[in-house]
């Protein structure tokens, strides 16, 4: 889905030393444990409790995270990689429309589960609005991947933009304070798709 230009002319830099496999357990360890306390407490999450709920102890905690922020925003990053990472498996593995279809559906859930770690993100320098810009150029790709290959297949007409599509789907996210937001989410998603499909002969 990436395409990587890389300068021929230029000495290629040595391969980076890989994690050991007990390293690269003790950090998603640390990831999934954050996740669940900065959901439960939210702003008074502390890396003191992340680290004792990990049982991996504040050492191999701080190896990794040296910092509350830099554990915040570990988190969030990961969760963005998990839905980028989703939308090259589904292009993978799915028709293009479904795959479409399939990964919108996922962004919900994303941004859902953004809800419940805000406030824990808000607590970090420029606060979660720059985090989720930081992340907007990397879902905005996997999008625009996947919305070309569903017009490139024929699922989808080639007049509609890209850009009004996502910005019409974009705009119930600013409804999540209200109840039932999610199930009009997943509905909306039907109806652009359904909009967007290429019409049939008379």
């Amino acid at each position: 889905m990436h395409k990587i230009l890389r300068n021929w002319h230029m000495p290629l830099p040595p391969p980076a030393r890989k994690p050991r496999a007990d390293a690269e357990r003790n950090r998603a360890r640390i990831l999934e444990v954050a996740r669940h306390v900065f959901t439960r407490d939210g702003a008074d999450a502390t890396l003191d409790d992340i680290a004792r709920e990990s049982k991996l102890g504040p050492g191999t905690l701080y190896r990794h995270f040296p910092t509350r922020d830099a554990l915040v925003e570990a988190v969030y990053r990961d969760e963005v990689e998990r839905l980028a990472a989703a939308g090259e498996r589904f292009a993978a593995t799915r028709a293009p429309l479904d795959a479409l279809r399939a990964w919108m559906l996922l962004f919900i859930d994303h941004v859902a589960g953004k809800k419940l770690i805000l406030a824990a993100m808000d607590t970090v320098p420029g606060g979660s609005a720059r985090l989720i810009e930081g992340a907007r150029s990397i879902t905005l790709l996997v999008f625009h991947t996947l919305f070309e290959r569903a017009v490139e297949a024929g699922a989808l007409r080639r007049d509609v933009d890209p850009d009004d599509f996502i910005r019409a789907f974009i705009g119930v996210f600013h409804t999540t304070a209200v109840p039932g937001w999610e199930a009009s989410a997943r509905r909306i998603v039907d109806i652009l798709i359904a909009g967007s499909r290429p019409t049939l002969g008379p």
